[in-house]
């Protein structure tokens, strides 16, 4: 088996792809990439058996074959290369791999191909398309949300509802959570799906910049998505995720409308006296005033900031995670933005003040225990 390609193009198809390979001990094969050639396409597998990708590209061949070629050094050694066309010669009985490029030869040694695992294929799949800007911003949104606590898996994924009125994505770790909803995207079948973080990842990363449709079909257990010549197929996670709108509080008298910036660089500030390990700041809101302290007994460390708002309701005392807030805040662009809360020990709601018409996104903080010194 013999082909030619370029080696800029050719790296740039493996770059795409690669995040989904894996440098596992128990299945070595799955530290390659499966090259199958057939019409002078050559399509590109790579798989960690959770997250599959693939993409094609024209070279120049009169053949057809399939070899396992090792990820690490192939992508190594075309980065070192400048642009130039660039041979491949496989010897399909003893699996010997010949690459030239320019003066130079280099030799490896594949693997059988009929070992690399099956890819799975769309079958029984119902089908919804969505702009590939809708779909990137709904994973920025929600993927720094998700939780790493593996004894929860239906947390560790990301949950998107499909019905005939909108696609929501949710997201959360116990501590704070995200709903993100879009009512320009519809699907004609109601459907509940938890997609894994890594493939979510590996989409945002990959996931064109200009408004390519993508297509997403998914059955009972797998999600494929295809956008120009790139797919990606991951395995759904199989657990029933938590009912969040029950945690969802509804009656939030107290309403804090404050500059969006202000308030998170004021955080950002203030959080460096916090406690390492709680990371706790005071917002502490008497009329259009929030103070926000935080300190530190161990080091004597402590730090205060006021900045004006707009405030409706009762004065109030509360406690939460800084490093949450700031997060939240960084995922959001509104110039200005409304915390909501009830009381003192029950989760606050931070929603942008405006947004796009087809987009409704609410946050939701787990508050903190104050010690009532201040």
């Amino acid at each position: 088996m013999r082909f030619i390609v370029s080696t800029s193009i050719l790296l740039k198809q493996l770059q795409a792809v690669n995040g989904a390979s894996s440098s596992s001990t128990v299945l070595p094969i799955l530290e390659n990439f499966l090259f199958e050639i057939k019409d002078n396409v050559l399509t590109i597998f790579a798989t960690d058996l959770q997250t599959s990708m693939v993409t094609s590209l024209q070279v120049e061949s009169k053949e057809e074959g399939r070899i396992a070629i090792p990820s690490k050094i192939l992508i190594e050694t075309l980065k070192t290369l400048p642009d130039q066309p660039i041979a491949f010669f496989v010897d399909e009985d003893t699996r010997a791999i010949e690459i030239s490029a320019g003066d130079g030869k280099y030799k490896l040694s594949g693997e059988n191909a009929d070992d690399f695992p099956k890819i799975p294929s769309v079958d029984e799949a119902s089908t919804i398309h969505m702009p590939a800007s809708v779909l990137a911003e709904a994973i920025n949104k929600t993927i720094f949300a998700v939780s790493n606590d593996e004894l929860r898996p239906a947390m560790t994924g990301v949950l998107c509802q499909l019905s005939s009125q909108s696609t929501t994505f949710v997201a959360t770790d116990a501590h704070k959570l995200v709903r993100y909803r879009r009512n320009d995207v519809h699907s004609e079948t109601s459907a509940s799906l938890i997609l894994p973080r890594k493939a979510l990842a590996l989409l945002k990363s990959s996931l064109p910049s200009d408004d390519l449709k993508v297509s997403v079909e998914y059955n009972a257990t797998n999600a494929f998505f295809k956008f120009a010549n790139i797919s990606l197929i991951c395995r759904l996670i199989d657990e029933r995720y938590p009912d969040y709108e029950a945690v969802i509080p509804q009656v939030n008298p107290n309403r804090l409308t404050i500059e969006r910036t202000a308030f998170l660089n004021s955080l950002r500030r203030v959080v460096i006296f916090a406690n390492k390990t709680t990371h706790q700041v005071r917002l502490k809101i008497t009329g259009s005033e929030l103070q926000i302290s935080s300190e530190d007994l161990d080091f004597s460390n402590e730090a205060h900031e006021r900045l004006n708002c707009q405030f409706e309701g009762d004065d109030m005392e509360i406690g939460f995670n800084a490093r949450f807030l700031i997060e939240m805040l960084g995922n959001l662009q509104s110039e200005e933005v409304v915390l909501e809360m009830s009381t003192p020990n029950r989760a606050g709601l931070l929603i942008p003040v405006t947004s796009a018409e087809e987009e409704d996104i609410l946050m939701l903080v787990m508050p903190v225990m104050l010690n009532n010194q201040g």
